[in-house]
């Protein structure tokens, strides 16, 4: 991948995604396939803020900081899914089922994000979703989000 392809790929993160640091929890599209899945890259730095408090002898990544990176990915799929990329849209959840922690992620640690569309109807979409650690399951989740107007969700 050339260093412009990459700024382009984080360009798009940014424009697509609300979420700014340090609750940006996506840090690359390594995958897309339009309307079917997402694979996306979070680095896991021991510089991340929350290893202060979680927990400072023994830094794990919080388990729903991992559903949320997985969130994150999942509405990078609808968003670039979408016929024309939706301008003035949120992507905000609205159920979490059947989550499973598996393994702790460390610093240092690449979290891959596996996304697969499921299903969607009118603005809601389901998503099954999985991260993973060196090819390893880490956590599973099947997600439910509403993709809606920003001035409606106020």
């Amino acid at each position: 991948m050339t260093e412009q392809h990459h700024e382009q790929i984080t360009h798009d993160i940014l424009r697509l995604l609300p979420h700014r640091y340090p609750f940006l929890l996506v840090d690359r599209i390594v995958e897309f396939e339009f309307g079917k899945k997402l694979v996306a890259l979070k680095n896991v730095s021991m510089n991340e803020p929350f290893f202060q408090g979680h927990f400072p002898d023994y830094p794990v990544m919080p388990g729903v900081l991992i559903v949320e990176a997985l969130a994150q990915a999942g509405g990078l799929l609808a968003i670039k899914s979408s016929p024309d990329l939706p301008e003035n849209k949120i992507f905000l959840f609205s159920g979490i089922e059947k989550v499973r922690f598996r393994k702790p992620v460390y610093p240092g640690d690449q979290l891959y994000l596996h996304v697969l569309h499921q299903r969607h109807r009118m603005n809601l979409w389901k998503i099954k979703s999985e991260a993973r650690v060196d090819g390893r399951q880490v956590t599973e989740a099947e997600l439910t989000a509403a993709m809606m107007d920003r001035k409606e969700a106020q």
